[in-house]
């Protein structure tokens, strides 16, 4: 197979069904943006479980369930503070704001509608428990709409 021209590269390239280079700069900055709150979005809604199970969200149980070190908990849930989702006080543990239990509330209806899709379409309780910690971040608003949409009219 021979080299192409750069010209010939490129035209083959959009020909093989690449988006327009501002089509997939957007699409990647979305996932990039994603990526960047779906950490707190996971810590949010850690705490908010684990305040109505047990009264309490200490740094040693969200790193414990969320499987980092001590260090890393206490660095995030000062990124928490920061963001003004969440209060600490010591020997108390983490509390939300307002707005953290707003978005502990978005974050865990998102899930439990991701959830309820893949399990409509036949995805075991535990792999769809396990894919919606990764998909529930990435999916749109419109997707999710169209997901509660598709879970109506079954």
């Amino acid at each position: 197979m021979e080299p192409s021209a750069p010209g010939k590269a490129r035209r083959g390239s959009a020909e093989a069904g690449l988006p327009t280079e501002l089509v997939q700069a957007r699409r990647f900055g979305k996932t990039r943006s994603a990526q960047s709150t779906a950490l707190l979005e996971d810590y949010v809604e850690l705490i908010a479980g684990l305040l109505t199970n047990s009264g309490e969200a200490r740094p040693t149980d969200i790193a414990r369930r969320l499987g980092v070190s001590h260090a890393t908990a206490i660095k995030t849930i000062s990124r928490l503070k920061r963001a003004g989702l969440a209060t600490s006080r010591p020997y108390r543990g983490v509390f939300l704001t307002e707005k953290g239990h707003e978005l502990a509330e978005r974050s865990h209806a998102r899930h439990r509608l991701v959830v309820d899709l893949l399990r409509a379409v036949g995805v075991p309780v535990e792999a769809a428990e396990a894919d919606a910690e990764g998909m529930e971040h990435h999916v749109s608003d419109v997707t999710l709409r169209a997901f509660a949409q598709f879970l109506k009219s079954r």
